[in-house]
């Protein structure tokens, strides 16, 4: 196994659930430092970004304090939709980092023009453990809290999130 010094995973985190978390332990194992960059971060209360750049944060942190994992950081980045100046903008939004882990084409493309080394991220279960499939189950009122965190579900509780992901999916013809 290499490690690297210092790493960077970015994703959207709408929830954080159990897949997110094991990409994220596997980056934490092989890195000196973590970068954990919440992407599409001015989003919220929409219907696939119902939580706040905060709340995913939160989400973040005590998942990873109840990990016991504590060589992280956590910065929210905004998207820019100036794919030449996106990379620069990372940059200088998060502390210095070598490595980046990603398993969207088009964001390898980007690091890997700008010079950085980029890994694949390892994936579980993608079938079950998505963002979509836990907003999904949240409307339909079926477990969501077997595909999240302790800590995650907690957060969203604290914040009524299944109230907020159930307001936000509804149209005005009530569907």
């Amino acid at each position: 196994m290499t490690t690297d010094r210092h790493s960077l995973v970015i994703g959207r985190f709408q929830p954080l659930h159990l897949g997110h978390m094991e990409v994220i332990l596997k980056c934490a194992e092989e890195s000196e430092h973590l970068t954990i960059g919440i992407g599409s971060a001015q989003y919220s209360h929409q219907p696939e970004n119902p939580f706040t750049a905060g709340e995913r944060y939160m989400m973040i942190e005590e998942s990873l304090k109840e990990a016991g994992i504590g060589n992280y950081s956590i910065v929210p980045v905004e998207d820019l939709n100036r794919y030449s100046i996106w990379v620069s903008h990372v940059v200088a939004m998060c502390p210095t980092f070598d490595c980046v882990y990603s398993n969207n084409p088009f964001t390898r493309r980007l690091f890997t023009e700008a010079g950085f080394a980029v890994r694949e991220s390892p994936l579980y279960s993608r079938s079950i453990y998505s963002g979509t499939e836990v907003r999904r189950r949240m409307v339909a009122d079926e477990d969501w809290r077997s595909l999240v965190p302790k800590a995650v579900a907690k957060v969203v509780d604290d914040i009524d999130g299944v109230g907020r992901v159930k307001d936000i999916n509804v149209t005005d013809s009530g569907i």
